[in-house]
């Protein structure tokens, strides 16, 4: 093989191998974006828990013990 077949060839596996590590940057990010969004409902739902808590707890003429 000469050194331009061989080259050609070096050239083409790393291309290869960028866009295989591009592939996987692109799926890796989809991955924590939808582990940041569930994060922020889980976050979003416990606080409007806290919250109707405290209302209910806050009412108006409601004796507590």
């Amino acid at each position: 093989m000469s050194d331009s077949e061989k080259n050609s060839k070096d050239t083409e596996t790393i291309l290869m191998a960028l866009d295989q590590i591009s592939q996987t940057i692109d799926v890796m990010t989809s991955v924590v974006g939808r582990l940041r969004n569930y994060l922020q409902q889980q976050e979003t739902s416990a606080n409007t828990e806290k919250h109707k808590d405290l209302r209910d707890e806050m009412q108006p003429g409601r004796i507590l013990h």
